[in-house]
């Protein structure tokens, strides 16, 4: 069986490395890169407010943030300029922007970004848009919360119009254009992967899944039902769900709340995965060590280990 893709996550890390030195994610990029992972991963908020810990903290600080459970303090630095400086530092990692609120730009702008980094990278980049789910940031944005589903998929026709004609013209009542010119584009005809996300398979994901992605990015574990209905739909619109990358990720048991993970207990979930049709496994490396000289050597016994199971 051929080992996964494995995606070091290099956003929420800051038990490990202080939130101002962004040039060790890079570094930590490299050497990532060098033991042999596929991508890195980096997610985004502009900005917190109010209420983004309504639900409490996690017990842990290096557990994922999920909605509701973040410090309105926690860093978020830019994720498409820290992902443009890794792709300067590295030749073959593949460059995840997870989770870009697309909602909270114009799709012009953010259209010409991505294109930008994507040409830069050699058609390495992949994109995850989401609406996400702090209403306060949306407030701050001036952009209404309650149409973020509505905006996202403007966004998705008008970045497929605008990567692929010149000129280009997109007649939608929130973002109308005539005959913009937006060169160059990006490395690909057909413009960056796009990876989709949630909690669960329904509607609006499944839809813009088989309409334009190329790769399934859980919040969680899919039942199997869900996973049975997301490959039916593939199938149906002429698509073959094989070909559609899915991406699942280990989970750490921690001793304490106190203390990192062992990793060897959270790699044994790989083959289950696996089973399930899953090819790519993400690891946030703050789960599992709190000193920054450990990374390489843990990138290197994950790689290691994960090709022995």
């Amino acid at each position: 069986m051929t080992p996964p893709r494995l995606v070091l996550v290099l956003s929420e890390n800051w038990t490990l490395t202080d939130p101002r030195d962004l040039r060790s994610l890079v570094d930590m990029a490299r050497e990532a890169e060098d033991a042999g992972f596929d991508a890195v991963m980096v997610s985004e908020h502009i900005v917190l407010g109010k209420g983004a810990d309504a639900n409490g903290l996690m017990a842990n600080p290096r557990d994922y943030a999920l909605p509701g459970n973040q410090d309105p303090a926690t860093p978020w630095p830019d994720s498409l300029t820290l992902l443009t400086a890794i792709a300067a530092a590295t030749t073959r990692l593949r460059l995840v922007a997870a989770g870009v609120i697309a909602p909270l730009r114009h799709p012009l702008v953010l259209a010409q970004e991505l294109a930008a980094l994507d040409l830069l990278s050699e058609g390495r980049l992949v994109v995850q848009p989401i609406v996400s789910w702090h209403e306060p940031e949306y407030a701050a944005l001036g952009v209404p919360f309650r149409r973020r589903g509505r905006l996202l998929d403007a966004h998705l026709a008008a970045w497929e119009t605008l990567w692929r004609d010149t000129p280009a013209s997109f007649d939608d009542p929130d973002y109308p254009f005539e005959d913009v010119y937006l060169v160059p584009k990006p490395y690909r005809p057909d413009g960056p992967r796009l990876w989709f996300g949630g909690s669960s398979v329904h509607g609006a994901v499944l839809r813009r899944l088989v309409r334009y992605g190329h790769g399934f990015h859980p919040l969680g574990q899919p039942s199997d039902e869900e996973l049975g209905t997301l490959r039916t739909a593939f199938t149906v619109a002429g698509r073959d769900p094989g070909a559609l990358e899915m991406v699942g990720g280990i989970r750490p048991t921690f001793p304490d709340d106190h203390s990192p993970a062992p990793i060897a207990p959270a790699l044994e979930s790989i083959p289950g995965q696996m089973a399930r049709g899953f090819t790519t496994i993400c690891v946030k490396p703050s789960q599992y060590t709190d000193e920054r000289v450990e990374v390489g050597p843990l990138c290197r016994e994950i790689v290691r280990r994960t090709a022995a199971l």
